[in-house]
């Protein structure tokens, strides 16, 4: 399957879903930070609904990140689950710090598939965190804004002209209700999700009139939910001495709806901006969070 001859619907979607429903038959997507967590459950959504996938993820350790990050091996899985569910997937070992790495996952996309119809935005990291602003290093703010900040604008710069040139596409950004409001002693995750926020909107507007739109989902606290390999909320936890065994009860007394947000949540917003059932929504923020930011 090339996806050569994809076009862009006349009403400036990404394009009618071809047969049997699915809403992205036809249409190829990049996910970062597609090992395990959100980004598997996002790939997956997409690949249910017919899409095609390019799969990225560090796949290693970053020095200075004090948790183990998504492995080859988790890639590898999500790939397969895709695959299971219909998808044709390529998959690349990639650091969004690294612009070249992207730019050439992206190339590989439109060798393979001929086109990038949606980019997911979901590498990212939680920590290093936990302490007062004055008491984190330049070295780990640094670390922090580049991942979760500088990340998604080099797969923004690697993947929108492309979009831009062909008249379509959906970019989604996953910030996370800290791109909302602020969390004690989490300042550069705080800075970096409200600056993805900001990005989101700013480049919304440089995308319009080329008909592509970009939105963020700002997720509240997510359940680590095992068959998709999270731990985001449990590393939150631990930088905040929350005892391991209580994390999940500690959250879920801070959410108005009793309950913590499955990924599966977050998968079923990203697929709506995704689709032509978004259309003319650009420049939006989506929050998934049980009400959490409505008090």
């Amino acid at each position: 399957m090339t996806g050569g001859d994809r076009g862009p619907a006349a009403d400036g979607g990404t394009g009618p879903p071809a047969g049997g429903g699915a809403r992205l038959a036809g249409r190829t997507a990049l996910v970062t930070g597609a090992a395990r967590g959100l980004g598997r459950a996002c790939a997956l959504a997409l690949a249910r609904e017919g899409a095609d996938l390019v799969l990225l993820d560090v796949a290693g350790e970053l020095p200075g990140v004090p948790y183990p990050l998504g492995s080859a091996s988790q890639l590898a899985h999500t790939a397969a689950l895709c695959r299971e569910a219909g998808a044709a997937v390529l998959t690349r070992q990639a650091d969004v710090r690294d612009l070249a790495a992207l730019e050439a996952a992206a190339d590989a996309a439109e060798e393979r598939f001929g086109r990038i119809d949606v980019l997911v935005n979901n590498a990212g990291i939680a920590a290093p965190s936990g302490r007062p602003a004055h008491e984190i290093t330049e070295a780990e703010w640094q670390l922090m804004i580049d991942v979760d900040l500088g990340g998604a604008w080099r797969a923004i710069r690697a993947v929108g002209g492309r979009m831009a040139a062909q008249g379509s596409g959906s970019i989604v950004n996953i910030a996370s209700t800290a791109g909302l409001v602020g969390y004690r002693h989490f300042a550069g995750y705080v800075a970096a999700k409200h600056g993805l926020v900001g990005l989101t909107k700013a480049v919304a507007l440089d995308y319009a009139p080329r008909k592509v739109r970009v939105n963020a989902v700002c997720p509240g606290s997510v359940r680590d939910d095992a068959a998709m390999e999270g731990r985001m909320l449990a590393e939150i936890a631990r930088s905040l001495e929350v005892p391991v065994a209580e994390h999940e009860a500690a959250f879920v007394r801070d959410q108005p709806m009793n309950a913590l947000v499955e990924p599966g949540d977050v998968a079923d917003a990203v697929l709506w901006l995704a689709s032509d059932e978004s259309r003319r929504v650009t420049g939006s923020v989506v929050t998934v969070d049980g009400g959490f930011t409505a008090r």
